[in-house]
């Protein structure tokens, strides 16, 4: 019998997309940084804005050299705009972008609050007769506070009383693509008339519409789950699938202990950092994914935010160690940090540099101080 000679190949096993590092460098925390803050809100596709010092920070912290009041600016120029996109929350997008995202989620954010509005009394009939009230008033440039805005609608017969009853109202007006934040006024937020701040744009068909939206986000924010993108964005599981069909020649994927995810198909080989972040409340970084186990031990974080709801993530080697919160004193800003377990030298010295570019960020000195986790 003829001998036979098999010939073995030696190939190297696959070592699947590190979730961490990954999404660091997709989202700028890592790597290059942006100069402009518009520049990082187009990348995102959308930053939430709920909490709007944290915003700015969740901005300035991608960015090269970046302060409040750059931020601040960009904001009364209307070069990145405030509004209720996505999740029935505020987000900063770019003018380029909020008209196909309103049009693409607005209907979807109007449909999961129609049982508060009803709650609320608030039919078509009202919104009506609330769009038309708030165009008049905002014409020729005009911006006004959401107090002022109230007086409006009362002046025209639409009753405003109560925070949520007006608050509810704006929103339609904000999702419809009637109105969108203006220039803050003080402390005062405002708001002008969306054809005011944004010049006209090409409209995007449905499936352009899921196809960027996707495609943003997958890039991003990958690696990521399409119910990630899900929550994120807001759309219907359909929607989310469908969105990442159009999409996924653009994009890359891998399988990590049995689940799928996506991201962008020019991701360098990254090495692990011991790199420190004082993440802002709802940070991207957290707040985009619906399965945030990657980053996040959920039993430990709800230790102290059980403490103290208001604590924001502190991130080591892309992992939430614990949690911080500032106080604004009249010549510093007191920075308190509560880790899950004592930290090492080194990562102390990581945690301090955050601290301090955060201080650069607002313009004050710190003082920082470590407490013990409850």
């Amino acid at each position: 019998m003829a001998a036979s000679w098999v010939k073995i190949v030696s190939v190297a096993p696959h070592r699947p997309v590190d979730i961490t590092s990954t999404r660091l460098f997709n989202q700028r925390l890592s790597g290059r940084r942006f100069s402009r803050p518009d520049e990082v809100v187009h990348w995102l596709g959308a930053v939430q804005a709920q909490e709007y010092p944290d915003a700015k920070w969740a901005l300035g912290m991608r960015m090269r050299r970046a302060r409040d009041a750059t931020i601040e600016r960009a904001v009364t120029a209307g070069v990145i705009l405030r509004t209720h996109v996505l999740r029935p929350t505020w987000h900063f997008v770019v003018p380029a972008d909020i008209r196909w995202m309103l049009a693409l989620t607005g209907p979807h954010i109007s449909q999961r609050m129609t049982p508060y509005n009803r709650r609320l009394e608030l039919d078509a009939t009202v919104f009506r007769r609330s769009r038309n009230a708030i165009v008049r008033a905002l014409r020729d440039g005009a911006q006004l506070t959401r107090q002022e805005l109230k007086a409006v609608l009362q002046h025209a017969g639409v009753q405003a009383d109560g925070v949520q009853r007006l608050a509810h109202i704006v929103m339609q007006a904000e999702i419809e693509g009637v109105i969108c934040n203006g220039a803050r006024r003080g402390r005062h937020h405002t708001y002008a008339l969306l054809d005011d701040r944004v010049p006209p744009t090409r409209a995007l068909t449905r499936d352009e519409a899921l196809a960027e939206l996707a495609r943003r986000y997958f890039t991003s924010h990958g690696p990521a789950q399409i119910p990630d993108f899900a929550w994120w964005s807001g759309l219907a599981m359909s929607d989310a699938r469908a969105g990442l069909a159009l999409a996924e020649r653009d994009l890359a994927r891998d399988t990590v202990r049995g689940t799928t995810y996506w991201f962008s198909t020019s991701v360098p080989t990254l090495r692990q950092s011991r790199t420190a972040y004082l993440l802002p409340l709802y940070d991207e970084y957290l707040i985009a994914y619906k399965d945030r186990s990657a980053a996040l031990d959920l039993s430990r974080w709800k230790r102290v935010v059980g403490h103290d709801p208001f604590s924001a993530p502190i991130v080591v080697g892309g992992k939430v160690v614990g949690g911080w919160r500032r106080a604004v004193k009249e010549d510093r800003i007191a920075v308190s940090l509560t880790p899950f377990e004592p930290v090492n030298k080194r990562d102390t010295s990581a945690v301090a540099d955050a601290a301090g570019d955060y201080g650069e960020f607002v313009g004050m000195d710190l003082e920082l101080s470590w407490q013990r986790s409850g």
